[in-house]
């Protein structure tokens, strides 16, 4: 099995699969982005060809001590609680985890409630 790269163009694909509310592809300093609730939420980096996600910094630091070879940070991100993923070694399903994650965790109180809601109903 051949294990294709990724590109921001797949990764816009997976985000927007996801169904999440008040997701939409938006701009940052002229390059595409994706935002959750009017922020950022996921992008490719202007910096170095790799995307970048948001993640909590324990769980950043954690993942680049374990698996450099896969996830690193660069001196523009490291104040920030985000990770970059070399995109030859990006898996599919845990930008998927990591993406509803983070937009839950942006998620207005709100809009968490009523998307809980939703899938709830979707259930029974």
């Amino acid at each position: 099995m051949t294990k294709t790269s990724f590109t921001y163009a797949k990764l816009k694909k997976l985000a927007l699969s996801l169904g999440l509310p008040h997701v939409e592809e938006g701009l940052s300093f002229g390059k595409p982005c994706l935002k959750a609730h009017g922020k950022m939420w996921a992008w490719w980096s202007p910096y170095v060809d790799a995307p970048v996600f948001k993640v909590p910094r324990e769980m950043r630091d954690m993942l680049v001590e374990l698996d450099p070879k896969r996830f690193f940070v660069i001196p523009h991100y490291e104040p920030h609680a985000l990770i970059l993923v070399r995109p030859d070694k990006l898996e599919a399903a845990w930008a998927r985890k990591t993406l509803i994650e983070s937009w839950r965790a942006m998620a207005p109180k709100r809009v968490l409630k009523a998307y809980d809601a939703t899938l709830a109903e979707e259930e029974t």
